[in-house]
């Protein structure tokens, strides 16, 4: 074959198509991640501007992580997406640099929660269909944050703001042998059920504290018991456990998207110096082509 057909066959090659489908992959992927973290950016954003309701419950506490999340993610996918789409290799390496600390902090977070929500859990009640906790039944880590007063303050604050109480306030004792409880309700909307109250309220024999805490009126409760602070220790549980399943599969679906820019990285750093057959090539900056089409535009002008 002669050299002028070679350099022919090798312009017209559909190898850097497929050098290219990585960098098409992960331009598709960081372009969802990017609209996707703009609800998350504009949830932060109002309920840091939600007033005084949203700082009666617990959804303040979410303002932080949602606006982090949100620009965490909104950056990284606008460098993962320029610098696969415009084979911008400096973009590139800053997202393939954003994403490993992105997963090593997500892995960190993920094992952290599995071994904090290891422990806990209900115990049953004879002949009662909800379940009773302890403090004792959880985590060191997580006694020490409801034992500490600037912690518990504002975990009570949002226990009151659900109004978790008022729900069963008109309960029947028949009620609460047939229905089940919410953590919550079970330790700060009732004494233990094995309090005993002789005539006005008053505990007829030693036992335990938490009983002599309770008082019927509706802003007292039991919110000063120990059984309060363990429902919460359990919402608290059950709803981390969760995230951290969460976090678990989405750890998974970043190393596979990191996967996928290193691959994007890589071709990215060939296509500046390489083409098919060995043959060296110059590939025009991210920014060639809108500078001519805005040339062409002011030459027609002009």
């Amino acid at each position: 074959m002669k050299p002028e057909q070679q350099i022919e066959n090798a312009m017209h090659d559909p190898y850097p198509h497929r050098l290219m489908s990585s960098n098409t992959v992960i331009g598709y992927l960081n372009l969802v991640t990017l609209l996707a973290s703009i609800p998350i950016v504009g949830a932060g954003l109002w309920v840091a501007h939600g007033g005084s309701a949203a700082a009666a419950t617990c959804e303040s506490a979410l303002q932080a992580p949602l606006l982090a999340i949100g620009f965490i993610v909104l950056l990284v996918s606008l460098a993962g997406f320029i610098g696969a789409r415009y084979h911008v290799t400096w973009a590139l390496w800053l997202y393939l640099l954003a994403m490993l600390l992105l997963v090593v902090a997500l892995l960190g977070v993920t094992v952290f929660g599995l071994a904090v929500t290891a422990a806990g859990g209900g115990r049953p009640v004879p002949g009662r269909p909800y379940q009773e906790f302890r403090v004792t039944d959880y985590s060191a880590w997580l006694q020490k944050r409801v034992q500490a007063e600037r912690y518990w303050r504002p975990a009570l604050a949002c226990v009151v703001g659900s109004r978790a109480c008022p729900r069963i306030a008109a309960w029947t004792p028949l009620d609460y042998l047939q229905h089940s409880l919410t953590p919550i309700q079970s330790g700060c909307c009732k004494p233990p059920t094995s309090c005993a109250y002789g005539p006005g309220g008053v505990p007829v024999q030693p036992q335990d504290e938490d009983c002599y805490r309770w008082n019927n009126a509706p802003g007292i409760l039991c919110y000063q018991c120990d059984s309060c602070k363990a429902g919460v220790l359990e919402q608290l549980r059950r709803d981390w456990h969760s995230i951290t399943l969460l976090n678990a599969v989405l750890l998974v679906l970043l190393i596979a998207i990191y996967s996928c820019g290193c691959c994007a990285f890589r071709n990215a750093r060939r296509a500046d110096t390489t083409a098919p057959y060995g043959m060296s090539k110059i590939n025009p900056r991210w920014d060639y082509f809108w500078s001519r089409w805005w040339n062409g535009q002011r030459e027609q002008l002009y």
